[in-house]
C-alpha cells in the first residue's frame, strides 16, 4: 500500500534553488541598493574630511612661518637713559631704532625712498621688544647687537599672499611704495623667512601685536587643567560605575540616578561653565580663570561621559567571570577587583581619555570663568603656581583670535587649531595603545 502510493503519486512541482525568482531579484537588489549607499556615505564622509583637512592645514599652515628683518643695532647709554627718563618709553626705543635702520639701509644704497615713517609701517611697533631686551641684558649696551625682529602683519601677510599689490589700498598702516622697499630689503637679505617658534612657546601679545602672538602658555593651562581633570574625573567615575554596576541594588533610586547620569551627559557644556562661575568663583571665592577652576569645571562635563563609558565596558565582561570566580570562594568585592575590573581596564582607559579629549576642545565653559586668550601673558612661576594663577587654554585662546580684527590673527587661529588637534590625535592613539595593550580575549 506504501509501496503503490509512493509509485503512483504525481511528481510535485518546486522551485529549483539554482534559478533566481523575482522575490530573490528584488531582494538582491535592495541590498545592492543599501551597499551602495553605504558606500557613498563612507566615500562623502571621506570627502568632507579631506576637505576638511586641506583647509585646516592651507589655512593654519602661515601662522608657523613669520617674516622677521635682521638688523645690527647698538642703542647707547645716553639713549638709554633718556628713554627710560621719558613718559612713552617704547616709543623713544623705536624712535632710536628706525632712525638707525634708515641710516644703514641709506648707506647699503636701497633705491627706494624711504623714511622713519615707512621704516615704522614696515616694522610696526618695536619699542617694546627693544625696551624688554636692554632691560634684560644691561651689560649689552653701546655694543652691536643682532635683532630678529618680526615685521607688521600686513608686511608679514603680503610675503605669504595673503595681501596682494592690485588689491592694497594706500592707508596709515601700510602703502603700495612700502612693498617696493620690503622687495628690496628681501633681496638683499635683511628681510627673511624663518619658523616660528615664538607662536609655539610664546604668549598672547595683545590685539595689537599679532607677529608676536603664541599659544605656548595656553597649551600649559591646558596641560594644568587635564591634570586635574584626570585626577578627579578618573577615580570618581570609575569607583561610581563600579558601585552602579556591581554593587548598587536595583530600585527607583538608582534608576533614577542612571537616568540623571544620562541627561547630564546631553547638557550643553555652557550649562557647566554657568555652573562653575557661580559654585566656585561667587560661592567658593576660588581665583577667576585658574586652571584649577577650569579643570573642576571640565570635570563636572566630563564625569557622565566616563561613568557612561566604565558601565559599558563592565557589561561587557561576561556573567560566567563573576560566577566562576565566585564559584571558588572569592567575595563579591574579590571578583570585582580581581577579574571583572583589569578585562574592563582597556574600555575605561578608552572611555577615559575620549573624556580629556571632549573636555580638552571645550570652549564656553572656559569663557564664562575669565580663562580668555589676553590673560595668559606668561608661564607661571612653579609648578603649583601652574594652577592657581590666572591663564587661558588653547580653545579660549583659538577663540580670542579669531574674534579679533586683524587677518594675521586669523591665520593664528588657524594654526592653533593645528596644535590643538595635534594634541586631540595624540591622546586618541595612545587610548588605541592602551587598549591594544590591556586587551583580554576569552
Amino acid at each position: 500500500m506504501t509501496d503503490a502510493s509512493l509509485h503512483g503519486a504525481a511528481p510535485r512541482k518546486g522551485r529549483s534553488i539554482h534559478q533566481i525568482d523575482a522575490r530573490t531579484r528584488r531582494r538582491n537588489a535592495t541590498e545592492a541598493r543599501f551597499k551602495a549607499c553605504g558606500i557613498a556615505a563612507i566615500a562623502i564622509g571621506l570627502f568632507f574630511l579631506v576637505v576638511l583637512a586641506v583647509a585646516i592645514i592651507r589655512n593654519g599652515t602661515p601662522a608657523f612661518t613669520r617674516t622677521v628683518v635682521e638688523v645690527n643695532f647698538t642703542l647707547t647709554q645716553a639713549q638709554f637713559d633718556e628713554a627710560e627718563s621719558q613718559l612713552f618709553k617704547t616709543k623713544a626705543y623705536s624712535g632710536f631704532f628706525n632712525s638707525a635702520l634708515a641710516d644703514q639701509l641709506t648707506q647699503q644704497g636701497i633705491e627706494v625712498a624711504f623714511d622713519e615713517a615707512s621704516i615704522e609701517r614696515l616694522m610696526g611697533k618695536v619699542g617694546n621688544a627693544i625696551r624688554e631686551h636692554y632691560t634684560a641684558h644691561p651689560g649689552d649696551l653701546d655694543a652691536p647687537v643682532t635683532f630678529n625682529l618680526p615685521t607688521s602683519s600686513r608686511v608679514d601677510g603680503y610675503f605669504n599672499g595673503r595681501v596682494k599689490r592690485e588689491t592694497l589700498q594706500d592707508s596709515r598702516f601700510l602703502e603700495a611704495t612700502d612693498l617696493d622697499l620690503a622687495d628690496q630689503l628681501k633681496a638683499a637679505g635683511i628681510i627673511k623667512s624663518e619658523f616660528n617658534w615664538p607662536f609655539i612657546t610664546g604668549a598672547d601679545s595683545g590685539v595689537d601685536n599679532p607677529g608676536g602672538a603664541g599659544i605656548g602658555a595656553s597649551v600649559v593651562g591646558s596641560f594644568f587643567m587635564m591634570l586635574v581633570v584626570l585626577g578627579l574625573s578618573l577615580p570618581i567615575g570609575v569607583a561610581a560605575s563600579i558601585y552602579l554596576e556591581e554593587f548598587a541594588p536595583q530600585n527607583w533610586i538608582t534608576d533614577l540616578i542612571e537616568v540623571n547620569i544620562s541627561n547630564l551627559a546631553a547638557v550643553p557644556s555652557i550649562v557647566f561653565g554657568i555652573l562653575g562661575l557661580a559654585v566656585f568663583i561667587q560661592f567658593m571665592h576660588l581665583p577667576q580663570s585658574a586652571p584649577l577652576v577650569g579643570g573642576l569645571v571640565l570635570t563636572l562635563m566630563t564625569l557622565p561621559t566616563i561613568i557612561i563609558s566604565t558601565r559599558a565596558s563592565l557589561k561587557s565582561v561576561p556573567p560566567s567571570i563573576r560566577d566562576a570566580a565566585l564559584g571558588v570562594g572569592a567575595s563579591k568585592m574579590q571578583a570585582v577587583f580581581h577579574h571583572v575590573l583589569p578585562l574592563a581596564m582597556p574600555g575605561i582607559l578608552t572611555g577615559t581619555i575620549i573624556g580629556l579629549a571632549q573636555a580638552l576642545g571645550e570652549t564656553a565653559p572656559l569663557l564664562l570663568i575669565g580663562m580668555v586668550g589676553f590673560v595668559a601673558r606668561g608661564y607661571p612661576d612653579g609648578f603649583l603656581d601652574g594652577f592657581v594663577e590666572p591663564n587661558s587654554a588653547m580653545p579660549a585662546q583659538i577663540y580670542t583670535w579669531a574674534a579679533r580684527a586683524d587677518q594675521a590673527f586669523y591665520d593664528k587661529a588657524w594654526g592653533g587649531i593645528i596644535i590643538l588637534l595635534i594634541f586631540l590625535l595624540t591622546m586618541n592613539i595612545i587610548a588605541i595603545i592602551l587598549r591594544r595593550r590591556f586587551e583580554r580575549r576569552w
